[in-house]
């Protein structure tokens, strides 16, 4: 077995995991439906909160370092399917999955564009766009 991603920033795994998962098919498909079927559990599709359970999963997703160099561009978008499946009435309007720490940049040695959901951090962009990635509010 390969080593995984030790990322610092679970919020920035979940970026990188729905570009790798949803956007490359390179991981299998977490599906929150079918899971909560397979484990016995019930959720709120409508609700804003993120269902313990999925973030659970995502937090023990072991994404295999070999996938790094996959990653060209993250564009996080409230309608990212890796959010509806954490938070299924999740609407983008609250900074549930905002990133706020980018040390995981390391990790991706060809990553060249960052789409971030907003945060107004002026900083965050600064430090991206000194390590040569393209890098602006959504």
């Amino acid at each position: 077995m390969s080593q995984p991603i030790p990322f610092v920033d679970a919020k920035f795994k979940l970026a990188v995991v729905q570009e790798l998962m949803y956007d490359q098919g390179l991981l299998p498909r977490f599906d929150l439906r079918e899971y909560a079927a397979e484990q016995g559990f019930t959720y709120d599709d409508n609700s804003f909160e993120a269902v313990p359970e999925a973030l659970a999963y995502f937090a023990a997703l072991e994404v295999p370092v070999e996938l790094a160099e996959k990653i060209t561009e993250i564009y996080m978008d409230g309608g990212n399917e890796i959010y509806l499946e954490i938070a299924p009435g999740w609407d983008g309007e609250d900074g549930l999955f905002d990133v706020h720490e980018f040390a995981d940049v390391r990790h991706f040695p060809n990553l060249k564009s960052m789409t971030l959901l907003y945060t107004g951090d002026e900083e965050a962009l600064e430090t991206l766009r000194a390590r040569g990635i393209k890098a602006d509010w959504l």
